[in-house]
C-alpha cells in the first residue's frame, strides 16, 4: 500500500508551537514511528506552507497512490484550490487534524476539504495519523 501524508502550513513547527494544543513531539519523529508501526506501507511525506505546492503534490500522487492523508492546517478552512485538487484526482483522501477543530474558534468549525474527502479524523493528537492509516488498511 502506498500512502502520501501531506501537512500544510505551520505544521513544520510541531513540537515547538502551541504545545498545549499540538503536543511536544515533532512530526518527523512521529513519522518514523508510523513507518515502524506499519512496515508494509510505503509512506511518502510532504509538508509545505505554500498552497500551490500542496496542490501540486496532490496532483502528483493523486492518480497513483492508494491514499492521501492530509492535514491542510489553516487551508482546511480557506482553500478552494486544495478542495478542487482533492476532488479532481482518483486517489481517496482522508482529512486529519491533531486537535478537535470543533472545540476551537468558530472559523475552524467549517472544512472546505471535508466534503471531498472519504472521512475526517480529528482530536486524537498525532495518533490521528495512525488512525487514518488504519482506516485504509481496514477497508
Amino acid at each position: 500500500m502506498n500512502l502520501l501524508i501531506i501537512n500544510g502550513p505551520n505544521l513544520n513547527l510541531l513540537g515547538r508551537r502551541e504545545q498545549n494544543i499540538y503536543g511536544s513531539e515533532q512530526f518527523e519523529d512521529y513519522y518514523e514511528k508510523l513507518k515502524t508501526l506499519f512496515p508494509d506501507v510505503n509512506f511518502s511525506y510532504f509538508q509545505s506552507n505554500i498552497e500551490g505546492e500542496l496542490v501540486d503534490k496532490i496532483h502528483e500522487y493523486g492518480f497513483s497512490a492508494d491514499g492521501i492523508i492530509i492535514n491542510a492546517g489553516a487551508y482546511t478552512h480557506t482553500s478552494v484550490a486544495i478542495r478542487d485538487a482533492i476532488a479532481g484526482v482518483t486517489t481517496p483522501a482522508t482529512e486529519v487534524h491533531i486537535s478537535n477543530t470543533l472545540t476551537r474558534e468558530d472559523f475552524r468549525h467549517k472544512s472546505l476539504i471535508g466534503p471531498v474527502c472519504r472521512g475526517c479524523i480529528m482530536g486524537f493528537g498525532l495518533d490521528s495519523y495512525r488512525l487514518a492509516v488504519l482506516s485504509y488498511l481496514l477497508t
